[in-house]
């Protein structure tokens, strides 16, 4: 490797893009253009930066493997940043075990870190959590480090876990310092301001109170009644029961929740499951028998009692009942919680987050758009969303994640 190419690197690892391309702005050999989309990728040019990735690809000969790998690493971290999930990032197994085949740690675990990002933007936290054990921090690039303790903050905060979501940033924040890249530090900053903004509401018959992670993760280990509306369950201690896929279930354990100790009237019980104005014999009959699934269905936590007017929840194991919900609710509020992290989705990175059809993922940015609360931009497979300004999202950490911990 020439004079020139060692210090154009240099100057990229160092976080300057314009001195490396000092260097190698007029070179159009294989490496000079990979460290030239890699300039233009840190000064925010994406579409540039991966026609250079692409071209420098396919100018390294068959014997080059090693300096392909590293040319499909550089893409995948651009299309993580432009939240284009699929494509690039899918590549990022392969590259990884050639890099490990031959030597290079340091590339490898970059590409080890990129698979945990990827894994823990689509809320695959399992797969995320493995990945990060897997890699050696200390191999990683110091500008690579950061990154990856942010991955581990990220994980942390969607399992509830503060106390290691705090030293996971303290970490972030020491290898931001160490290289003192810009972009880096305001990376950290913004999820040290993710971690101390309330992430969610508790609802009682009380009223309403906005917690952070610390007092959530207490709200969970207390053992209280919890009626999770970022998860769609229901926990009582290590009990947990699912209702995602039962939604008038999940309405009505919600309404008997927030109305603990006090009962809800039969009326009030069929406008919140079945949105149905005016009660009538087939809506009384069809309360009925959701009551009755529901009974069975929360058999092992809480039992339903009839009452004069309606019907009361009533805890087997504890005195505390409580509704968790994400800071605002609304028509697509899943989506918008997304797009609150600043940067441009497509939208079939946003399904794939969301874990539903990319028709419904477009017909509800459609209706955001209407609304005017997100913006697009460009055409076809290059259109991008987001969301200009989005108050009472603090963070999208706590959504697409099962509540269990461990």
């Amino acid at each position: 490797m020439d004079s020139l190419i060692t210090a154009a690197a240099r100057a990229l690892a160092a976080g300057d893009p314009l001195a490396a391309l000092k260097r190698v702005a007029l070179r159009d050999d294989p490496p000079a253009l990979a460290l030239r989309g890699i300039a233009m990728a840190q000064l925010g040019d994406l579409a540039r930066a991966k026609d250079l990735l692409r071209r420098a690809a396919r100018g390294f000969g068959s014997d080059e493997a090693t300096a392909r790998a590293r040319c499909a690493i550089a893409e995948a971290e651009i299309a993580l940043v432009s939240r284009d999930l699929g494509g690039p990032t899918r590549t990022l197994g392969a590259a990884r075990r050639v890099l490990e085949a031959r030597g290079d740690r340091a590339n490898a675990a970059h590409a080890g870190y990129l698979e945990a990002r990827r894994l823990l933007l689509i809320g695959r936290l399992d797969e995320a959590e493995r990945t990060l054990d897997m890699l050696d921090a200390d191999a990683l690039p110091p500008a690579s480090r950061a990154g990856y303790w942010l991955v581990a903050v990220g994980v942390a905060m969607r399992r509830i876990r503060a106390e290691a979501a705090r030293a996971a940033l303290d970490r972030a924040a020491h290898a931001a310092r160490q290289v003192a890249i810009p972009a880096l530090a305001s990376e950290v900053e913004r999820a040290a301001q993710a971690l101390d903004a309330p992430a969610a509401r508790m609802i009682t018959h009380a009223g309403t109170q906005p917690l952070r992670l610390p007092a959530i993760e207490a709200l969970v280990d207390s053992g209280a009644l919890l009626i999770d509306a970022c998860r769609l369950v229901v926990r009582a201690g290590p009990v947990i029961v699912p209702l995602a896929g039962r939604p008038v279930l999940f309405a009505l354990a919600r309404a008997l929740a927030e109305a603990w100790p006090g009962d809800v009237a039969r009326g009030t019980l069929i406008a919140c499951a079945f949105r149905g104005r005016d009660a009538d014999d087939s809506h009384r009959a069809r309360l009925r028998v959701e009551i009755g699934r529901l009974r069975k269905t929360l058999g092992p936590v809480a039992e339903l009692t009839a009452t004069s007017r309606g019907f009361v929840l009533k805890p087997r194991k504890t005195r505390t009942v409580a509704v968790l919900a994400p800071p605002v609710e609304g028509d697509h509020a899943e989506v918008m919680a997304l797009l609150a992290d600043g940067e441009a989705w497509s939208s079939s990175a946003l399904a794939l987050a969301l874990g539903v059809s990319p028709r419904t993922t477009q017909r509800a940015l459609e209706a955001l758009a209407d609304a005017g609360r997100v913006e697009s931009f460009g055409r076809g497979r290059a259109c991008r969303w987001m969301a200009p300004n989005v108050p009472g999202f603090p963070t999208s950490l706590l959504l697409p994640a099962p509540l269990a911990r461990g």
